[in-house]
Protein backbone atom coordinates (compact mmCIF):
# COMPACT_ATOMS: atom_id res chain seq x y z
CA UNK A 1 0.00 0.00 0.00
CA UNK A 2 1.34 3.42 -0.96
CA UNK A 3 0.64 6.71 0.75
CA UNK A 4 0.70 9.13 -2.17
CA UNK A 5 1.98 12.57 -1.22
CA UNK A 6 0.83 15.73 -2.99
CA UNK A 7 4.20 15.81 -4.73
CA UNK A 8 3.45 12.41 -6.33
CA UNK A 9 0.43 13.98 -7.99
CA UNK A 10 2.05 17.10 -9.43
CA UNK A 11 1.96 17.19 -13.20
CA UNK A 12 -1.49 15.80 -13.87
CA UNK A 13 -2.83 12.38 -14.66
CA UNK A 14 0.22 11.10 -16.56
CA UNK A 15 2.56 11.89 -13.68
CA UNK A 16 0.01 10.43 -11.29
CA UNK A 17 -0.14 7.16 -13.18
CA UNK A 18 3.63 6.92 -13.10
CA UNK A 19 3.73 7.68 -9.39
CA UNK A 20 1.12 5.06 -8.62
CA UNK A 21 3.29 2.34 -10.09
CA UNK A 22 6.26 2.99 -7.84
CA UNK A 23 5.48 1.10 -4.65
CA UNK A 24 2.97 -0.73 -2.51
CA UNK A 25 3.38 -2.08 0.99
CA UNK A 26 2.73 -5.60 2.14
CA UNK A 27 2.23 -8.51 -0.18
CA UNK A 28 0.60 -7.25 -3.35
CA UNK A 29 0.54 -10.56 -5.21
CA UNK A 30 -2.68 -12.31 -6.09
CA UNK A 31 -2.22 -14.91 -3.35
CA UNK A 32 -2.41 -12.38 -0.52
CA UNK A 33 -5.79 -12.63 1.18
CA UNK A 34 -6.87 -15.25 -1.38
CA UNK A 35 -9.17 -16.94 1.12
CA UNK A 36 -11.55 -14.00 0.84
CA UNK A 37 -14.30 -14.91 -1.56
CA UNK A 38 -12.82 -18.34 -2.31
CA UNK A 39 -16.27 -19.83 -1.95
CA UNK A 40 -19.72 -18.32 -2.24
CA UNK A 41 -20.86 -16.97 1.12
CA UNK A 42 -17.39 -17.27 2.67
CA UNK A 43 -16.42 -13.63 2.24
CA UNK A 44 -16.53 -11.71 5.53
CA UNK A 45 -17.52 -8.49 3.75
CA UNK A 46 -20.52 -10.13 2.10
CA UNK A 47 -19.40 -9.39 -1.46
CA UNK A 48 -20.29 -11.78 -4.27
CA UNK A 49 -17.75 -14.23 -5.63
CA UNK A 50 -18.15 -12.77 -9.13
CA UNK A 51 -17.37 -9.24 -7.95
CA UNK A 52 -14.35 -10.40 -5.96
CA UNK A 53 -12.95 -12.29 -8.96
CA UNK A 54 -13.45 -9.33 -11.30
CA UNK A 55 -11.84 -6.97 -8.79
CA UNK A 56 -8.83 -9.25 -8.34
CA UNK A 57 -8.34 -9.36 -12.10
CA UNK A 58 -8.00 -5.58 -12.10
CA UNK A 59 -5.46 -5.92 -9.28
CA UNK A 60 -5.22 -2.27 -8.24
CA UNK A 61 -7.30 0.32 -6.39
CA UNK A 62 -6.57 4.02 -5.80
CA UNK A 63 -8.34 5.62 -2.82
CA UNK A 64 -8.67 9.34 -2.12
CA UNK A 65 -9.38 9.57 1.61
CA UNK A 66 -10.82 12.54 3.48
CA UNK A 67 -10.99 10.93 6.92
CA UNK A 68 -7.94 11.10 9.15
CA UNK A 69 -4.88 9.35 7.79
CA UNK A 70 -4.52 6.78 10.60
CA UNK A 71 -7.96 5.35 9.81
CA UNK A 72 -7.45 5.70 6.07
CA UNK A 73 -4.18 3.77 6.21
CA UNK A 74 -5.72 1.01 8.33
CA UNK A 75 -8.76 0.67 6.07
CA UNK A 76 -6.75 0.51 2.85
CA UNK A 77 -4.21 -1.90 4.31
CA UNK A 78 -6.95 -4.26 5.52
CA UNK A 79 -8.66 -4.20 2.11
CA UNK A 80 -5.37 -5.18 0.52
CA UNK A 81 -4.90 -7.96 3.07
CA UNK A 82 -8.40 -9.32 2.41
CA UNK A 83 -8.24 -9.40 -1.37
CA UNK A 84 -4.62 -9.12 -2.50
CA UNK A 85 -5.48 -6.01 -4.50
CA UNK A 86 -2.69 -3.42 -4.49
CA UNK A 87 -4.34 -0.52 -2.68
CA UNK A 88 -2.86 2.95 -2.87
CA UNK A 89 -4.14 6.02 -1.07
CA UNK A 90 -3.77 9.76 -0.79
CA UNK A 91 -5.16 11.84 2.06
CA UNK A 92 -6.87 15.05 0.84
CA UNK A 93 -9.57 17.30 2.27
CA UNK A 94 -13.00 16.86 0.70
CA UNK A 95 -12.71 20.21 -1.03
CA UNK A 96 -9.40 19.18 -2.56
CA UNK A 97 -10.86 15.91 -3.82
CA UNK A 98 -13.84 17.73 -5.29
CA UNK A 99 -11.59 20.21 -7.09
CA UNK A 100 -9.36 17.41 -8.36
CA UNK A 101 -12.12 15.31 -9.90
CA UNK A 102 -13.74 18.43 -11.36
CA UNK A 103 -10.45 19.23 -13.09
CA UNK A 104 -10.06 15.66 -14.32
CA UNK A 105 -13.66 15.77 -15.62
CA UNK A 106 -14.57 12.11 -16.09
CA UNK A 107 -11.01 10.78 -16.36
CA UNK A 108 -10.11 10.48 -12.67
CA UNK A 109 -6.70 9.38 -11.46
CA UNK A 110 -8.38 7.86 -8.40
CA UNK A 111 -11.06 5.18 -8.17
CA UNK A 112 -12.93 5.82 -4.93
CA UNK A 113 -13.51 8.51 -2.32
CA UNK A 114 -13.54 7.52 1.35
CA UNK A 115 -14.56 9.62 4.34
CA UNK A 116 -15.24 13.31 4.75
CA UNK A 117 -18.52 15.16 4.96
CA UNK A 118 -21.05 14.70 2.16
CA UNK A 119 -21.62 18.33 1.13
CA UNK A 120 -18.70 18.15 -1.38
CA UNK A 121 -19.88 14.66 -2.39
CA UNK A 122 -23.26 16.16 -3.22
CA UNK A 123 -21.64 18.90 -5.24
CA UNK A 124 -19.70 16.27 -7.22
CA UNK A 125 -22.89 14.22 -7.59
CA UNK A 126 -24.79 17.17 -9.04
CA UNK A 127 -22.03 17.54 -11.65
CA UNK A 128 -22.27 13.88 -12.69
CA UNK A 129 -18.80 13.00 -11.38
CA UNK A 130 -19.80 10.05 -9.19
CA UNK A 131 -20.77 6.58 -10.44
CA UNK A 132 -24.20 5.16 -9.70
CA UNK A 133 -23.88 1.84 -7.85
CA UNK A 134 -26.30 0.00 -5.58
CA UNK A 135 -24.22 -2.10 -3.17
CA UNK A 136 -25.71 -5.11 -1.45
CA UNK A 137 -24.39 -3.84 1.90
CA UNK A 138 -26.44 -0.65 1.62
CA UNK A 139 -29.19 -2.77 3.18
CA UNK A 140 -27.33 -2.30 6.48
CA UNK A 141 -27.69 1.49 6.54
CA UNK A 142 -29.77 2.50 9.56
CA UNK A 143 -31.73 5.11 7.57
CA UNK A 144 -32.31 6.05 3.93
CA UNK A 145 -31.04 9.56 4.67
CA UNK A 146 -27.53 8.14 4.90
CA UNK A 147 -27.30 7.63 1.14
CA UNK A 148 -27.49 9.78 -1.95
CA UNK A 149 -30.86 10.09 -3.64
CA UNK A 150 -28.89 9.43 -6.83
CA UNK A 151 -27.40 6.20 -5.40
CA UNK A 152 -23.89 7.48 -6.00
CA UNK A 153 -22.61 7.90 -2.43
CA UNK A 154 -23.26 5.98 0.81
CA UNK A 155 -22.77 7.00 4.41
CA UNK A 156 -20.40 5.23 6.76
CA UNK A 157 -20.39 7.48 9.83
CA UNK A 158 -22.01 10.47 11.52
CA UNK A 159 -19.92 13.17 13.17
CA UNK A 160 -21.09 15.94 15.50
CA UNK A 161 -20.10 19.56 14.74
CA UNK A 162 -19.21 21.77 17.68
CA UNK A 163 -16.51 23.78 19.43
CA UNK A 164 -13.24 22.86 21.10
CA UNK A 165 -11.15 25.00 23.42
CA UNK A 166 -7.94 25.03 25.42
CA UNK A 167 -8.95 25.03 29.07
CA UNK A 168 -5.64 26.45 30.32
CA UNK A 169 -5.62 29.37 27.90
CA UNK A 170 -9.23 30.37 28.55
CA UNK A 171 -8.53 30.22 32.30
CA UNK A 172 -5.48 32.41 31.79
CA UNK A 173 -7.55 34.91 29.80
CA UNK A 174 -10.40 34.64 32.34
CA UNK A 175 -12.88 33.74 29.60
CA UNK A 176 -15.71 31.24 29.57
CA UNK A 177 -15.92 28.89 26.58
CA UNK A 178 -18.56 29.72 23.95
CA UNK A 179 -21.83 27.89 24.59
CA UNK A 180 -23.57 28.47 21.26
CA UNK A 181 -23.03 29.89 17.79
CA UNK A 182 -23.83 33.54 18.66
CA UNK A 183 -21.17 33.50 21.38
CA UNK A 184 -18.40 32.95 18.84
CA UNK A 185 -19.02 36.47 17.50
CA UNK A 186 -18.34 38.11 20.87
CA UNK A 187 -15.40 40.50 20.55
CA UNK A 188 -13.78 38.90 23.58
CA UNK A 189 -12.82 36.01 21.29
CA UNK A 190 -11.12 38.28 18.72
CA UNK A 191 -8.13 36.50 17.14
CA UNK A 192 -8.78 33.41 19.26
CA UNK A 193 -10.96 31.34 16.90
CA UNK A 194 -9.77 28.90 14.25
CA UNK A 195 -11.98 27.35 11.61
CA UNK A 196 -11.42 25.53 8.31
CA UNK A 197 -11.34 27.12 4.87
CA UNK A 198 -14.63 27.38 2.95
CA UNK A 199 -12.73 26.77 -0.31
CA UNK A 200 -11.06 23.50 0.69
CA UNK A 201 -12.89 21.92 3.62
CA UNK A 202 -16.11 19.94 3.74
CA UNK A 203 -16.39 20.80 7.42
CA UNK A 204 -16.38 24.51 6.55
CA UNK A 205 -19.11 23.93 3.97
CA UNK A 206 -21.08 22.16 6.71
CA UNK A 207 -20.65 25.27 8.88
CA UNK A 208 -22.05 27.46 6.09
CA UNK A 209 -25.07 25.21 5.61
CA UNK A 210 -25.61 24.93 9.35
CA UNK A 211 -25.80 28.68 10.03
CA UNK A 212 -27.91 29.35 6.92
CA UNK A 213 -30.35 26.63 7.96
CA UNK A 214 -30.42 28.03 11.50
CA UNK A 215 -30.73 31.73 10.69
CA UNK A 216 -31.78 32.00 7.03
CA UNK A 217 -29.65 32.95 4.03
CA UNK A 218 -29.00 36.64 4.59
CA UNK A 219 -28.61 36.42 8.36
CA UNK A 220 -26.45 33.32 8.01
CA UNK A 221 -24.09 35.05 5.57
CA UNK A 222 -23.92 38.09 7.84
CA UNK A 223 -23.18 35.80 10.80
CA UNK A 224 -20.12 34.41 8.98
CA UNK A 225 -18.98 37.92 8.06
CA UNK A 226 -19.24 38.94 11.73
CA UNK A 227 -17.53 35.72 12.86
CA UNK A 228 -14.66 36.40 10.45
CA UNK A 229 -13.61 39.34 12.63
CA UNK A 230 -12.68 36.86 15.36
CA UNK A 231 -11.00 34.25 13.13
CA UNK A 232 -7.23 34.04 13.53
CA UNK A 233 -6.70 31.26 11.00
CA UNK A 234 -8.58 29.22 8.40
CA UNK A 235 -7.05 25.75 8.04
CA UNK A 236 -7.09 23.71 4.84
CA UNK A 237 -8.69 20.65 6.46
CA UNK A 238 -11.60 20.43 8.87
CA UNK A 239 -9.48 18.68 11.49
CA UNK A 240 -6.88 21.45 11.40
CA UNK A 241 -8.14 23.46 14.40
CA UNK A 242 -8.36 20.38 16.64
CA UNK A 243 -4.69 19.56 16.05
CA UNK A 244 -3.58 22.88 17.56
CA UNK A 245 -5.95 23.11 20.53
CA UNK A 246 -3.92 21.02 22.96
CA UNK A 247 -0.72 22.97 22.32
CA UNK A 248 -2.51 26.28 22.88
CA UNK A 249 -1.69 27.61 19.42
CA UNK A 250 -5.43 27.52 18.79
CA UNK A 251 -7.55 28.58 21.75
CA UNK A 252 -11.09 28.10 20.36
CA UNK A 253 -11.73 25.87 17.35
CA UNK A 254 -14.79 25.02 15.28
CA UNK A 255 -14.85 21.46 13.98
CA UNK A 256 -15.93 17.88 14.42
CA UNK A 257 -15.99 16.85 18.07
CA UNK A 258 -14.65 13.36 17.39
CA UNK A 259 -11.42 15.09 16.32
CA UNK A 260 -11.31 16.70 19.74
CA UNK A 261 -11.82 13.32 21.41
CA UNK A 262 -8.86 12.00 19.44
CA UNK A 263 -6.68 14.80 20.80
CA UNK A 264 -7.76 13.97 24.36
CA UNK A 265 -7.66 10.19 24.23
CA UNK A 266 -4.93 9.40 21.73
CA UNK A 267 -2.69 12.46 22.04
CA UNK A 268 -3.07 12.92 25.80
CA UNK A 269 -4.22 16.56 25.76
CA UNK A 270 -6.47 16.60 28.80
CA UNK A 271 -6.63 20.41 28.55
CA UNK A 272 -8.99 20.15 25.55
CA UNK A 273 -12.64 20.96 26.26
CA UNK A 274 -15.60 20.11 24.04
CA UNK A 275 -18.81 22.11 23.51
CA UNK A 276 -22.03 20.85 21.95
CA UNK A 277 -23.87 24.02 20.82
CA UNK A 278 -26.79 24.64 23.16
CA UNK A 279 -29.23 25.43 20.33
CA UNK A 280 -28.63 22.01 18.84
CA UNK A 281 -25.68 20.38 17.17
CA UNK A 282 -25.28 19.99 13.45
CA UNK A 283 -23.69 16.87 11.99
CA UNK A 284 -21.84 15.51 9.03
CA UNK A 285 -22.34 12.21 7.25
CA UNK A 286 -19.01 10.74 6.20
CA UNK A 287 -19.35 8.79 2.98
CA UNK A 288 -17.78 6.68 0.27
CA UNK A 289 -18.27 6.85 -3.51
CA UNK A 290 -16.92 5.69 -6.86
CA UNK A 291 -15.53 8.24 -9.30
CA UNK A 292 -17.26 8.11 -12.67
CA UNK A 293 -14.87 6.87 -15.36
CA UNK A 294 -12.47 5.29 -12.86
CA UNK A 295 -9.88 2.82 -14.15
CA UNK A 296 -10.67 -0.01 -11.73
CA UNK A 297 -14.45 -0.16 -11.60
CA UNK A 298 -14.86 -3.63 -10.11
CA UNK A 299 -12.25 -3.04 -7.43
CA UNK A 300 -14.05 0.23 -6.67
CA UNK A 301 -17.39 -1.57 -6.29
CA UNK A 302 -15.76 -4.11 -3.99
CA UNK A 303 -14.36 -1.23 -1.95
CA UNK A 304 -17.84 0.23 -1.46
CA UNK A 305 -19.14 -3.16 -0.25
CA UNK A 306 -16.16 -3.33 2.11
CA UNK A 307 -16.63 0.27 3.33
CA UNK A 308 -20.24 -0.56 4.26
CA UNK A 309 -19.21 -3.56 6.35
CA UNK A 310 -17.89 -4.04 9.91
CA UNK A 311 -14.60 -5.24 8.37
CA UNK A 312 -13.94 -1.61 7.51
CA UNK A 313 -15.91 0.66 9.84
CA UNK A 314 -14.99 -1.18 13.03
CA UNK A 315 -11.39 -0.17 12.32
CA UNK A 316 -12.30 3.48 12.93
CA UNK A 317 -12.31 3.49 16.72
CA UNK A 318 -9.18 1.30 16.75
CA UNK A 319 -7.42 4.05 14.82
CA UNK A 320 -8.45 7.27 16.54
CA UNK A 321 -11.73 7.95 14.71
CA UNK A 322 -14.70 8.11 17.06
CA UNK A 323 -17.62 8.98 14.81
CA UNK A 324 -20.99 7.27 15.25
CA UNK A 325 -21.45 4.52 12.67
CA UNK A 326 -24.56 4.42 10.45
CA UNK A 327 -24.38 0.69 9.68
CA UNK A 328 -26.63 -1.59 11.73
CA UNK A 329 -24.16 -4.48 12.13
CA UNK A 330 -21.21 -2.31 13.23
CA UNK A 331 -19.93 -1.71 16.77
CA UNK A 332 -20.55 1.83 18.01
CA UNK A 333 -17.66 3.71 19.71
CA UNK A 334 -18.66 3.91 23.37
CA UNK A 335 -16.10 6.62 24.05
CA UNK A 336 -18.04 9.18 21.99
CA UNK A 337 -21.05 8.73 24.27
CA UNK A 338 -18.80 8.99 27.33
CA UNK A 339 -17.84 12.49 26.18
CA UNK A 340 -21.48 13.55 25.93
CA UNK A 341 -22.04 13.14 22.20
CA UNK A 342 -25.49 11.92 21.19
CA UNK A 343 -26.12 10.99 17.54
CA UNK A 344 -29.84 11.61 17.95
CA UNK A 345 -29.66 15.02 19.67
CA UNK A 346 -28.98 16.98 16.50
CA UNK A 347 -30.73 19.51 14.26
CA UNK A 348 -32.81 18.35 11.31
CA UNK A 349 -30.13 19.03 8.71
CA UNK A 350 -31.54 19.61 5.23
CA UNK A 351 -29.28 17.55 2.97
CA UNK A 352 -31.27 18.36 -0.15
CA UNK A 353 -30.87 22.10 0.36
CA UNK A 354 -27.15 21.55 0.93
CA UNK A 355 -26.94 19.44 -2.23
CA UNK A 356 -28.63 22.06 -4.38
CA UNK A 357 -27.08 25.21 -2.94
CA UNK A 358 -23.69 24.63 -1.25
CA UNK A 359 -21.68 25.88 -4.23
CA UNK A 360 -23.73 29.09 -4.38
CA UNK A 361 -23.57 29.54 -0.60
CA UNK A 362 -19.76 29.29 -0.66
CA UNK A 363 -19.66 31.90 -3.42
CA UNK A 364 -22.02 34.14 -1.43
CA UNK A 365 -19.85 33.93 1.69
CA UNK A 366 -16.62 34.62 -0.15
CA UNK A 367 -18.24 37.52 -2.00
CA UNK A 368 -19.48 38.97 1.29
CA UNK A 369 -15.92 38.68 2.61
CA UNK A 370 -14.63 40.62 -0.37
CA UNK A 371 -13.00 37.52 -1.82
CA UNK A 372 -11.14 36.77 1.39
CA UNK A 373 -7.65 37.75 2.52
CA UNK A 374 -4.40 35.80 2.72
CA UNK A 375 -5.87 33.53 5.40
CA UNK A 376 -7.82 31.85 2.60
CA UNK A 377 -4.81 31.20 0.39
CA UNK A 378 -4.23 27.54 -0.46
CA UNK A 379 -1.16 25.68 -1.70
Amino acid sequence: MLNLTRRNFVGGAAATAAALGLAACGSSGSDSGSAAGSAAGADTVGASEDLISAAKEEGTLVVYGSCEEEYLAAATEHFQELYGIETQYQRLSTGEVQAKIEEENGNPSGDVWFGGTTDPYNMASSEGLLEVYEPANASHLIDEKFKSTNNDWYGIYKGILGFMYNKDELDRLQLDPPADWPDLKDEKYKDLVWMSNYNTSGTAKLVINTVIQKYGHDEGIQYLVDLDKNIAQYTKSGSGPSKSIGTGECIVGVGMLHDGIYQIVDKGYDNVGLVIPSSGASYEVGATAIFKGCQHENAAKLWVEYALSPECVNLAQENGSYQFLVIDNATQPEIATEYGLDPNNVMDYDFEDAKQNTEQYVADVMNALGGGDDRFQTE
